[in-house]
């Protein structure tokens, strides 16, 4: 479709199936019930695609992201093959400087320009100077992947949105010290929104910066009579919770942002990560109407 009317593709972040991608038959069964359920996209996690010292998936589970066991498969057959497109692949900060030529060809096997830094493992968010740093440090990698015709993309967790001492949030200083021609924007809306954040003000603010947004739904599946008044929320299928989905979808359309990308970890209707992205595939299937 022409460049004035594309809409955002309707994609799903990999951690979500990584229980249930962990051998080939197992991949390919759910990438194509991704593809049946109406899902274009899929955003990879290069830890997620290749072989990763033991020490980064236990962490990884332990902050509660299901990565699975998936790592030696051949991911740029498998999604070729479901034809879905990769939206964008996650790295951390560290390879992306160290190993930079190597995240550059990965992005070139999968077809992807995106590349996205993940939160620092850590890091503290309320130190002015260490901001500042990390701000100079994503300057530098953006630039060097503009160059090789990539795009680097910062995308938030809750962390980013802590009071510094100057005041502000370390997610604003973070953009305000990043050269925006080097660094754009994979806003995660639960997460802000879990911070206390407005994801239609960042939106507003941030504009077209904002390249890939990250989406789920907010509420709780608790049923009956509790022992407190108090229930914790929790991420729920698109459309059960109190996020403010059909704006925000709206938005990303007016924006012309690249891709709306489901990401939920876990609280599964049914038990079940690939039933969930079902159901609220059919929200975006609504939302975002081929």
């Amino acid at each position: 479709m022409p460049s004035s009317t594309r809409r955002p593709l309707r994609a799903i972040q990999q951690i979500q199936i990584g229980r249930i991608s962990s051998t080939e038959d197992q991949a390919r069964e759910t990438l194509a019930r991704l593809v049946a359920a109406g899902f274009e996209g899929i955003e990879l996690n290069g830890f997620m695609t290749r072989p990763t010292p033991l020490i980064v998936r236990a962490l990884t589970r332990v902050a509660g992201m299901p990565v699975g066991g998936g790592g030696r498969l051949d991911w740029p057959r498998l999604v070729a093959d479901a034809g879905l497109s990769v939206v964008a692949l996650h790295e951390d900060l560290g390879t992306i400087e160290s190993a930079r030529a190597e995240v550059v060809a990965r992005c070139a096997e999968f077809g992807t320009r995106n590349v996205v830094v993940t939160g620092m493992h850590r890091f503290d968010y309320g130190d002015e100077e260490a901001v500042a740093r990390l701000a100079q440090r994503l300057t530098v990698a953006g630039h060097a992947f503009a160059n090789d015709g990539l795009r680097l993309l910062y995308h938030n967790h809750t962390a980013e949105f802590r009071r510094l001492p100057s005041g502000g949030t370390a997610f604003a200083a973070l953009l305000e010290q990043t050269d925006a021609e080097a660094i754009g924007l994979e806003l995660d809306c639960y997460w802000a929104a879990t911070a206390g954040a407005d994801p239609l003000r960042l939106l507003d603010t941030f504009g077209e910066r904002v390249r890939l947004l990250h989406l789920t739904d907010r509420g709780s599946r608790v049923t009956g009579p509790t022992m407190t008044p108090i229930v914790k929320a929790d991420s729920v299928e698109l459309g059960t919770g109190n996020l403010a989905v059909d704006p925000i979808i709206e938005r990303a359309i007016a924006l012309q942002m690249e891709a709306v990308i489901l990401e939920t970890h876990k609280n599964w209707i049914d038990g079940s990560p690939l039933r969930s992205a079902e159901v609220s595939a059919d929200v975006l299937r609504r939302l975002l109407p081929s």
